[in-house]
């Protein structure tokens, strides 16, 4: 108890010079660089995190979100933890783009440097700031400093020895629901796609309405997920060697992660500290001050039309090689079923079977006699329905992914989810997901 006291007795702004020493020291050497745009590496974003993380915490357990001298410091301290964060992401993904085995990577690459050098200049505009609030805050800034020997980079010349053999046999289930959840994971975010770069205005318009941290988080969630399952379930070792398909497909998770990542930190930055705040005055004097050290326009830019529209495109590339692999590794099978009594396969049967072979992804096909038409396609499918009338076929055969047709067969018993006439009825539990 004693020595308890003794720690709480230690004022605050004694406390303060100690949480923010390393900060303090490592934006001293952001600030000191002969040329400060070439020493930031994955080790100087680790530290800017870990010591402004440490800082925040501790003047946000003080209230200096409610203090009007300590409010800009505090400010500050998140904006360095955020943009570090994104920074850290964005240089792994320069670290490790030659290993992801991705097809068409060189504007990838490119417009990576572009935000890189965005998140970099931001933090080398805001280093010495930090150093002007902390001396008008009388917070002593630490008379040592860093060089770059401190914060060497994780990449050298040499690879240790490929020695533990990493083999994916009897693995399929797994990857089976790995590769369709990465395709329900792409079709969710196809609602985001867009082709063309967004003008500042139209970023505006989308920004936090539709995008925003929240919805970019539960997206950074489901496939930080994937990536976790495949990384015990698939394959445990790294890139170089082994199934590449697997491997390649590991490479697009990776990269639609660390783009999330990005995302939702910038949002983050975005939404909480550069959006007009409040009526207060010292809300609006930080905001101003903020945004004249790193340009909203500029972020948003980064966030949407590189982050956003890098997510969309491997989302959308990826989804070839998740399919292929998928119908590699499904357990097939066939049905016989009846066609839906009366009114055959129009719109409402054709729709819940297709919906039905698309949540799975697998392949399947609605086979009569020597035709085969495509389980997913609403129009192949009413295609086969004119030769069912024609012909007066009573049953029809599916074959193909063994998941889809066990749902297939229940979408059956119910008559294609209708009546003799056409009207919807109630749908099993099994296919809730139809609705």
């Amino acid at each position: 108890m004693q020595l308890e006291k003794e720690v709480c007795d230690i004022s605050f702004s004694e406390k303060v010079k100690v949480y923010s020493h390393d900060y303090l020291k490592t934006c001293m050497y952001i600030s000191n660089a002969a040329t400060p745009r070439y020493i930031f590496t994955k080790k100087l974003y680790l530290k800017l995190i870990s010591s402004s993380q440490l800082l925040e915490d501790f003047l946000d357990f003080h209230g200096a979100k409610n203090n009007k001298d300590w409010y800009f410091y505090r400010e500050l301290t998140a904006a360095i933890r955020h943009l570090s964060l994104g920074g850290y992401s964005q240089k792994h993904i320069s670290n490790r783009l030659a290993f992801y085995s991705l097809p068409d990577t060189e504007e990838f690459a490119r417009q990576g440097s572009e935000t890189l050098n965005f998140l970099t200049n931001s933090i080398i505009k805001i280093a010495p700031s930090i150093v002007r609030e902390a001396r008008r805050l009388k917070i002593k800034v630490p008379e040592g400093k860093y060089d770059q020997e401190h914060f060497p980079s994780v990449v050298t010349s040499e690879m240790l020895e490929y020695n533990i053999d990493d083999d994916d046999k009897d693995q399929k289930q797994h990857i089976v629901k790995i590769a369709s959840d990465f395709l329900s994971v792409a079709r969710s975010f196809d609602q985001y796609g867009f082709y063309k770069p967004y003008n500042y205005e139209e970023i505006l318009n989308i920004v936090p309405d539709k995008i925003n941290e929240v919805e970019i988080r539960r997206f950074e969630m489901l496939v930080h997920n994937l990536q976790s399952s495949f990384d015990t379930y698939v394959i445990h070792g790294g890139y170089r060697f082994g199934n590449r398909k697997l491997k390649q497909l590991r490479g697009y998770f990776s990269v639609v992660f660390h783009l999330l990542q990005i995302i939702g930190r910038l949002l983050h930055f975005y939404e909480r500290h550069l959006l007009e705040r409040g009526y207060k005055s010292i809300y609006k004097k930080v905001q101003k001050h903020l945004t004249s050290l790193i340009d909203p326009e500029d972020l948003l830019d980064r966030t949407i039309n590189y982050g956003l529209f890098y997510v969309c495109y491997f989302l959308n590339t990826g989804t070839k090689l998740a399919r292929e692999i998928l119908n590699d590794n499904i357990k097939r099978s066939s049905i016989t079923v009846g066609i839906p009594v009366k009114l055959g396969f129009h719109s409402r049967p054709s729709l819940l079977v297709t919906k039905i072979v698309q949540y799975y992804g697998g392949k399947v096909e609605l086979c009569i006699g020597n035709d085969r038409f495509d389980a997913s396609s609403v129009l192949d499918i009413q295609w086969a329905g004119g030769k069912i009338h024609k012909e007066n076929i009573k049953e029809v055969t599916f074959k193909g992914d063994y998941r889809a047709l066990k749902d297939i067969e229940i979408l059956a018993g119910t008559n294609y989810g209708e009546d003799t006439m056409g009207k919807g009825v109630s749908l099993p539990k099994e296919l809730k997901y139809l609705k």
